[in-house]
């Protein structure tokens, strides 16, 4: 993946190897594996089973729930 930003920064007019770019192509991709990681996840385990049926007709929150949208 990295090889590939490398050609995306190049396309854009960038180059890849001044300074402040160097380390670039890794970071996005660690970026990319972490923010698409849920793709490789099985639901079921993720879940747990954690499914109830509720006789509430409020709105439950839950909080400090990471979510990420591409």
């Amino acid at each position: 993946m990295e090889e590939h930003i490398r050609h995306i920064l190049k396309a854009i007019g960038e180059d890849p190897n001044r300074e402040g770019l160097k380390k670039t192509p890794r970071r996005v991709a660690e970026a990319l594996s972490y923010l698409t990681r849920g793709y490789e996840m099985d639901p079921a385990k993720v879940i747990n089973e954690a499914l109830f049926t509720e006789e509430y007709e409020e709105m439950i929150v839950q909080k400090d729930i990471d979510f990420f949208s591409l």
